[in-house]
């Protein structure tokens, strides 16, 4: 599925060096990252509409005391489109959007499939509007990731220059969902791993203030949260034990939101039937929401609810209105949604929804300070504010899950116009970090990239390996020794070798051991002993590498084996080639440049 024909790409080509062949590198980049800003900002309030035109379709019809009992379906309607959605049309995965950008940049040079500047939004708006408990972000990511990478291709720049533009597709789409520019451009440095220089900052803050202005033009200028600060909201210094306490529960929760995703993916993963994935999902989803309607689609209501000081209306539509007024039970009605959620949205992506963690986790975050705050005003009686307990908290949990500190706190400060509240911000999100990074390193993005060694990293030297791929690098130009042959044999296969290593295989082709050239000098010029079977002859490698194997695990193998020239087999234990530590080391060296800065 392409976007543009080989004819269309052509004269678009065309087009291109015609309009800036007299423009300076630094200048074609500033325009084309504008163009990208442009474009995701369009990208983004499409999304929207489309989000908001199902989620009024599907719940402006009927009473709002009767639309709960559409809770315990529309979710899993929802689920199955998507699924369908994404098996039939794009036939190709769309979810785990910021992951696979991540991957696009490691092992795809940065290049992403053109349908998905389009079905990632349908698939989102989909899974998001029928209900499925997740967030926008991740589709948003993976659409601006994708106009970028595509408007890099068409203009066929190089590696590095995909990859910038790639990386202000993502930071602009953040901008423009979230109305936040300083954000889109964090969250690329801190999520994206970009290495910012002077050539490259220039562009993403295009893109970023594009997007931005864009959808600003579009949508309007009020905040994502429309919450107002007081006086009494304002940072005081006697909450410092406070805000250090909800630090350590926002890491702690940040943990839990990344440990029951995995698992419940995992559990999912295990189903080999889809309409299975569908019933439990189904079954899972439309119980937790017409529980805790607060569960229903990004839950942005109720958690705008929630940080303006309302509680009660958290219970409007609930089995427990009856109890909205009993302290006790808020408490526990609170702790219920934070810790459900997590599993609503695991459950939603697991079984073939497409949506993000961004949301999700903001979510979380707000009702874990909002409990923190009702704790201390019903057990304690101390009167804390309930509205900037709320906004920490969500740059918490947002922190840990996502090990990105800065943008958790641009990011509520931006939404919230809550400036006011950077020390508390920065306090919690710091904490919430360290806690949370002495339980797990990994984001909830990162985990299963760097279990494969498929992970960018600030680290050069890391990410030149990860570039690096053994089947590319692997040599097959040795000369295979039967069992059966004698030296006699080798000596006359010798004249014709290059090198100074001969694999010994079976009939089957499974790799017996090797024969080193040194080992024959000594007889091999004794016709006397012409007739002894090679297999005298024959060793063990000191080591043998399987096929899949990452390269950064091959490089501590050959100090240990003391050797330079290891063989490659496959899972069972047939010959493949063979890998050498200088060739590695060069293609090391050439990664490393291309991964040093931005042209």
């Amino acid at each position: 599925m392409t976007i543009f024909d080989q004819n269309t790409k052509e004269r678009i080509y065309q087009i291109y060096l015609s309009a800036t062949r007299r423009l300076t590198n630094a200048q074609v980049m500033a325009i084309l990252a504008i163009i990208v800003g442009l474009c995701a900002g369009v990208g983004a309030f499409v999304f929207n509409t489309l989000l908001h035109a199902i989620t009024f379709a599907l719940t402006s019809w009927t009473p709002d005391d009767q639309a709960q009992w559409l809770f315990l379906i529309y979710p899993a309607i929802g689920i199955i489109l998507a699924s369908l959605f994404v098996k039939h049309i794009v036939k190709d995965g769309i979810s785990e959007g910021v992951t696979r950008v991540l991957y696009a940049m490691s092992k795809r040079d940065s290049r992403i499939a053109g349908h998905n500047c389009w079905t990632s939004i349908v698939g989102g708006a989909t899974t998001i509007g029928f209900g499925g408990s997740v967030g926008p972000e991740a589709p948003i990511v993976l659409t601006g990731a994708a106009i970028g990478s595509n408007v890099g291709k068409l203009a066929r720049l190089s590696y590095k220059n995909i990859t910038l533009l790639l990386c202000c597709g993502a930071g602009a789409a953040v901008a423009a969902i979230f109305k936040a520019p300083i954000t889109g451009v964090v969250f690329v440095i801190e999520i994206m791993m970009l290495d910012i220089t002077s050539k490259s900052i220039i562009p993403l803050l295009l893109a970023s203030m594009t997007a931005t202005i864009t959808s600003l033009a579009l949508h309007g200028f009020s905040p994502i949260i429309a919450v107002s600060l007081s006086d009494s909201d304002m940072f005081q210094v006697a909450q410092v034990p406070l805000f250090v306490l909800l630090g350590c529960f926002c890491g702690i929760m940040a943990y839990y939101f990344t440990s029951v995703n995995s698992r419940v993916g995992g559990f999912y993963n295990s189903i080999s039937k889809q309409w299975k994935k569908w019933l439990y999902a189904g079954i899972s989803l439309g119980i937790l929401v017409f529980i805790f309607p607060p569960l229903y689609g990004e839950g942005h209501e109720s958690f705008v609810t929630l940080m303006s000081g309302h509680t009660e209306e958290l219970f409007n539509n609930t089995l427990f209105y009856s109890l909205s007024d009993a302290d006790w039970f808020l408490i526990i009605y609170l702790i219920a949604i934070m810790l459900f959620k997590v599993v609503a949205m695991a459950t939603t992506n697991a079984a073939g929804g497409v949506g993000g963690t961004f949301a999700p986790s903001l979510f979380v975050g707000a009702f874990a300070g909002a409990t923190l705050a009702v704790v201390c005003r019903v057990v304690f009686g101390w009167e804390v504010s309930i509205t900037s307990f709320t906004l920490a908290g969500m740059a918490g949990v947002m922190s840990g899950v996502m090990k990105a500190p800065l943008t958790a706190i641009f990011l509520i400060a931006e939404l919230s116009n809550g400036y006011g509240l950077f020390i508390p911000l920065m306090m919690v999100s710091c904490i919430s970090f360290a806690v949370n990074y002495s339980l797990d390193r990994d984001s909830i993005y990162t985990k299963q990239l760097r279990m494969r060694g498929e992970l960018l990293t600030h680290d050069k030297d890391s990410s030149a390996f990860v570039f690096l791929r053994l089947d590319q690098l692997m040599e097959t130009d040795f000369i295979r020794l039967r069992e059966s042959i004698t030296l006699g044999d080798v000596v006359n296969i010798i004249s014709n070798a290059r090198r100074n290593i001969f694999p010994v295989v079976n009939n089957n082709g499974r790799l017996l051991g090797i024969v080193q050239l040194d080992d024959l000098r000594h007889d091999m010029f004794n016709r006397d002993k012409w007739s002894v079977s090679i297999m005298h002859y024959m060793v063990q490698p000191a080591d043998r590498i399987l096929e899949h194997e990452m390269i950064q695990s091959i490089m501590p193998r050959f100090e240990q084996a003391n050797t330079w020239m290891l063989p490659v087999v496959d899972k069972d234990n047939n010959y493949l080639g063979f890998i050498s530590k200088s060739r590695i080391l060069n293609a090391y060296r050439e990664a490393l440049v291309n991964v040093s800065q931005i042209d």
